[in-house]
């Protein structure tokens, strides 16, 4: 499903207006009446009282017709107006004139103490205060509101987006509405599907509003879901060779975990053989681990990294490999970090960076533009300003915009880790992921991650394609370990040892999977 920002979704009413004739008022009325069908669904209206409150743009117009829906079929409903009446206009002008000529009790909020009361007195809250387009801290009479639902434990629908969430970005502007429902118009805002944003919604819901599909799914707009891809089936005549042969360049003495995570994962996900090039002394250490792993011992620096005379034997080795991962726990010892830029010009193959081997490119970042092959990162926020040459505080800030700008630039397929990871392409095309939980965020997740994306690849799947399913199945993996193990002390073995599940779960239930975008948003 496609994702907005702001401007786009004013483009969209514009154009929903202008070409096929959808005017502002039954935008506003198909609005209400799918937050209505929400709070019907999930809580029931009749004999039940409810406190609207509503700003004075669209969002508390579409807060007007839902307190006209409730009224109409036997819920009570009181709606408090934070901003001056003289301010509506347009149909949240109509809107307010209707439901002012209806047994509806409508305040202009004047104090704290008021809305205490009537929030102390209600069943349910409906918030329209402010819409997506909030781009200033919320403060005085806004925020004193804000607080007060949040401290009501009532239930809380939310129209389009709570309110103070910004809706490009999902940050919270300084005080945000945190709703048991979000019912988002047109299509999910950016600010809907990014922390916190998309936790403060709680179950989010998405109506079209009546908007054709020809107007939205387009090439234009370049944010979605990480819609799924049906995977390749397995043939019963095959072998080892025919899902895919990846070499991993990974690993130190100091680092033992990330290249037995990554080489492995690849195999656990589906992958078919896996060559783990990693300093000669470690190596036995590791194949009693992972016996099922080809190793391709190399020579050594004084500290147990990758020495840079291993270059040539490395070049040999990925020309017969489909892939090549390079950087998991590599150290940042100078001479191995020479190693991975001297490589990377070089290797002729897709090749996937990560961890170390991120550290040593944002040193000569201009040197992604020599490679032929595609070129794939796969950073977290820190790794991902130091490619970007900006603080990370910069980079979480508008996370979309970054990794977009960034895959452009390098001409390369951008993975960013996280909560709702992000897969950015060089056509500007971005797909946020909602597989995954907070339990993952532990050491080795991110490796075992580029195990699985070459597996996708191994099994046949487009490097494009791969690359996302890849960040799908580490997810699911890890919410399949935390369904069984709950997410705390959830470790990488764990996540490692759940692939196969995944893979299973994600044949055997794709429709399901799909459904809902895997439960992050549902359709009225």
């Amino acid at each position: 499903m496609k994702v907005s920002r702001v401007a786009e979704m004013r483009d969209l009413d514009q154009r929903a207006v202008n070409e096929f004739g959808i005017t502002q008022e039954m935008l506003m009325e198909n609005a209400g009446e799918a937050a209505y069908f929400v709070i019907l669904r999930e809580f029931g209206v009749r004999d039940k009282n409810f406190v609207i409150f509503c700003g004075v743009g669209n969002n508390g117009g579409d807060g007007f017709v839902v307190a006209r829906k409730l009224h109409s079929t036997g819920g009570k409903a009181r709606v408090f107006l934070l901003g001056e009446r003289d301010r509506l206009e347009g149909a949240a002008r109509k809107n307010f004139d209707i439901i002012s000529k209806m047994p509806i009790e409508v305040c202009s909020v004047e104090s704290i103490e008021q809305m205490r009361q009537a929030i102390f007195d209600c069943d349910a809250i409906v918030d329209g205060i402010f819409g997506t387009g909030l781009s200033r801290e919320v403060t005085g009479i806004f925020k004193d509101a804000i607080q007060l639902i949040n401290e009501s434990q009532k239930k809380v629908f939310s129209i389009d987006i709570p309110s103070g969430v910004n809706g490009d970005t999902g940050q919270v502007m300084g005080s945000a509405v945190k709703s048991n429902y979000t019912i988002t118009c047109g299509l999910p805002k950016i600010g809907n599907m990014l922390y916190p944003g998309f936790d403060l919604c709680g179950k989010l819901y998405v109506s079209h509003i009546s908007f054709p599909p020809s107007l939205y799914n387009t090439e234009r707009m370049k944010v979605q879901t990480n819609d799924l891809v049906a995977l390749p089936k397995r043939d019963r005549d095959t072998h080892k060779g025919s899902y895919g042969r990846v070499l991993f360049i990974a690993g130190s003495s100091n680092y033992l975990g990330a290249p037995y995570f990554s080489a492995l994962s690849f195999l656990k996900a589906g992958g078919g053989l896996s060559y783990l090039a990693t300093p000669k002394s470690i190596s036995p250490f590791l194949a009693s681990r992972g016996s099922e792993i080809v190793f391709a011992p190399q020579k050594e620096t004084s500290s147990g990294s990758l020495a840079l005379e291993s270059g040539e034997e490395l070049l040999e080795l990925s020309k017969s490999v489909n892939m090549v991962i390079m950087g998991p726990g590599l150290s940042l010892n100078e001479e191995t970090q020479e190693l991975v830029r001297e490589l990377t010009k070089r290797i002729e193959t897709p090749l996937l960076i990560d961890g170390d081997g991120i550290t040593a490119i944002a040193q000569d970042i201009e040197l992604i533009a020599q490679r032929k092959a595609e070129t794939i990162f796969t950073p977290h926020s820190g790794e991902m300003s130091r490619l970007a040459k900006m603080e990370v505080s910069q980079v979480n800030e508008d996370k979309i915009s970054v990794v977009q700008k960034m895959a452009r630039e390098l001409n390369a397929i951008i993975a960013l880790k996280g909560a709702h990871s992000l897969i950015g392409y060089p056509s500007g095309m971005l797909y946020i992921n909602t597989s995954g939980n907070p339990g993952m965020a532990t050491a080795g997740s991110g490796d075992a991650l580029t195990g699985a994306i070459a597996a996708m690849y191994g099994l046949g799947l487009s490097l494009g394609d791969a690359v996302r399913m890849g960040v799908f199945i580490h997810g699911l993996s890890g919410d399949l370990a935390a369904g069984e193990k709950g997410e705390d002390g959830i470790t990488a073995q764990d996540i490692l040892d759940h692939l196969p599940h995944a893979l299973r779960c994600y044949r055997q239930n794709f429709n399901e999977l799909s459904e809902n975008f895997y439960g992050s948003i549902y359709t009225v």
